[in-house]
């Protein structure tokens, strides 16, 4: 292997030379105490930045086994080591000097939740971490002493101070891991105890802006309403309260502005683990939960909607149901049906980002439009089936309607972000309430067959996608769509999609599954997305990428987001 005094004679041989020379750099070398990949170098100073990796062998980095031997400890070990490095590497950002992307230096930036990323592995073999360069130029000629800068000072510093285990504060390192094992521990706990999620005393659920997921400074801390408190025996936390959310209805409720989407919010996220600071650290939702919506415009491909959704007046199929411009209640029940078939064990839902007409008809309106005469089966008359025969349970967001509390297991009521338990008290009305009651009852007898559908093999065909030099393009748009040739993915409505990285993955993911298809894969979509997450989940991101070189910013979502790329791509017919 080429060493990095070879480098660095290298480097100075191609000073002031047309900024293509750099390209001879690219290789294996090797430093005192670890190798430095060059994997790609850019075109031009304007390009995107070069990309580069550090490989440290792990006995050389010096982190116990321990702290990485199970896969929630490492996945969060990752996460600090790249929030580490990152630290280090900004303060010698744009120390050397140029034109363009000149002495740019950067890696994945972390949010809020834990990921795991191909920012940074480690194993027991190694810890390997992937960032980006701006290679120095003046103009388009090279300028060798500042990339000198960059590889012999910068770096080796960075690593030095973030990836040695002498470097770092012992107690901190092990505290991530040991975060992480409580919150796995309390996700084991929700299935013991037949929970939906949980919400610890103490917690901070509100954000400091719209475009900041960081904790509000002076925000109401989160109580339990003493009826729905459980306390939990953590390995390293020790005793928590909070409040358990059990599986079946639940309902938040609350006037205007008190903390019913904020509560919400913070259990769709909950299916991630949190960093310490960040005030949902022990916010846990089964990590299954789907948030849903309606979408209007949406494309749906094959997708039996029947069990909401039938006899409509065009005669349009329902049972195989496909649309390259869904309603709002053709999107909304596509949505459900479609998080059942990904595995979804809860749905997440707020009124107020739904179809009207999906989510309820009240007595009046059934009053004067005939059951026969509307093709909408509404929510509410199967979602008790959907929990009791699926097992699937719903957390809804109510604001405007009262029917939801006649099937309602628990009833959260948030009152300036203070959370109270009123299931009795509105029982006690809706048990007053003869004629409402009773109409619900009639409704329910009239439809308590409905909630029958099997899961349809879809197998899809592909249109014509646009190749160049026979590759498919992918380019990204931030965190809500990616296009695949002219062919454009929206996920802005896929909620739960919470760092840009992901949406990186997931057009990773989808080029591999119209790759198989291409090559006369016979398998259904289904069977060809099952596949995939299980390589995903064995071999981690690298298993979506052919040949040696690795997308320096990739992160894993999760198997219902997945699902939920495949199924907004319009190629599919």
């Amino acid at each position: 292997m080429n060493t990095s005094v070879q480098l660095e004679q290298q480097l100075m041989n191609i000073h002031r030379k047309s900024y293509p020379a750099y390209k001879s750099l690219a290789g294996s070398w090797q430093f005192p105490g670890y190798i430095l990949h060059i994997d790609h170098v850019q075109g031009d100073p304007f390009a995107g930045p070069s990309k580069l990796s550090v490989e440290i062998a792990s006995k050389t980095a010096g982190f116990p086994e321990e702290l990485y031997n199970r896969k929630d400890k490492r996945i969060a070990l990752q996460d600090y080591l790249t929030r580490e490095f990152g630290r280090q590497i900004s303060a010698y950002m744009f120390q050397a000097k140029g034109s363009g992307k000149s002495g740019l230096i950067s890696i994945s930036r972390c949010g809020q939740q834990v990921l795991e990323r191909t920012a940074l592995e480690m194993n027991e073999r190694r810890i390997l971490v992937r960032f980006e360069v701006g290679f120095p130029a003046n103009g388009r000629t090279i300028n060798a002493p500042e990339l000198k800068k960059i590889l012999f000072d910068y770096i080796p510093q960075c690593v030095k101070k973030a990836l040695y285990y002498k470097s770092l504060n012992s107690q901190t390192v092990r505290k991530v891991t040991e975060l992480a094992q409580d919150q796995t521990y309390i996700r084991e706990e929700l299935k013991k105890r037949n929970l939906a999620a949980f919400v610890a005393n103490g917690s901070i659920l509100p954000r400091e802006s719209g475009v900041s997921d960081k904790p509000m400074k002076k925000a109401v801390v989160f109580e339990s309403p003493e009826s729905m408190e459980i306390e939990l025996d953590l390995p390293y936390r020790g005793k928590v309260r909070g409040m358990g959310i059990p599986r079946g209805i639940t309902l938040i409720v609350g006037g205007g502005y008190h903390g019913k989407s904020t509560l919400l919010k913070a259990l769709e996220l909950g299916v991630y683990n949190h960093i310490a600071g960040d005030g949902r650290e022990y916010v846990i939702t089964d990590d299954t939960a789907m948030k849903i919506r309606a979408e209007d415009g949406r494309a749906v491909s094959h997708v039996n909607i029947s069990p909401f959704i039938n006899h409509l007046p065009n005669g349009k199929d329902t049972v195989d149901f496909s649309t390259e411009d869904a309603s709002g209640s053709t999107s909304q029940a596509a949505n459900v049906v479609e998080a059942v078939e990904a595995g979804a064990g809860a749905l997440l839902i707020d009124e107020d980002t739904s179809a009207t007409n999906f989510m309820v008809r009240d007595a009046l309106m059934q009053s004067v439009i005939a059951r026969e005469q509307e093709p909408i089966t509404p929510f509410i008359e199967q979602a008790r089936k959907l929990y009791e025969e699926k097992g699937i349970s719903v957390i809804l967001v109510a604001g405007s309607s009262g029917a939801y509390f006649y099937i309602a297991d628990k009833i959260i009521q948030m009152d300036t972000y203070r959370a109270k338990d009123i299931t009795e008290q509105v029982r006690t009305i809706c048990s007053q309430n003869a004629k409402e009651q009773s109409f619900m009852e009639m409704h329910r007898k009239e439809t308590e067959n409905t909630l029958k559908w099997e899961k349809m093999s879809r197998h899809p065909r592909l249109g014509k996608i646009e190749k160049k030099h026979g590759q498919i393009k992918i380019k990204q748009f931030g965190k809500d769509s990616f296009s695949l040739g002219k062919d454009t993915v929206e996920l802005k409505y896929v909620e739960q999609i919470t760092d840009g990285e992901q949406t990186a993955a997931l057009s990773y993911a989808l080029k591999n599954v119209i790759d198989k298809m291409e090559t006369g894969n016979k398998k259904s979509l289904e069977e060809l997305a099952e596949e995939l997450w299980s390589e995903m989940e064995k071999k981690g991101l690298v298993s979506l990428v052919k040949g040696s070189y690795v997308p320096v910013s990739l992160a894993m979502a999760r198997k219902q987001e997945l699902y939920a790329c495949l199924n907004r791509y319009r190629g599919f017919h």
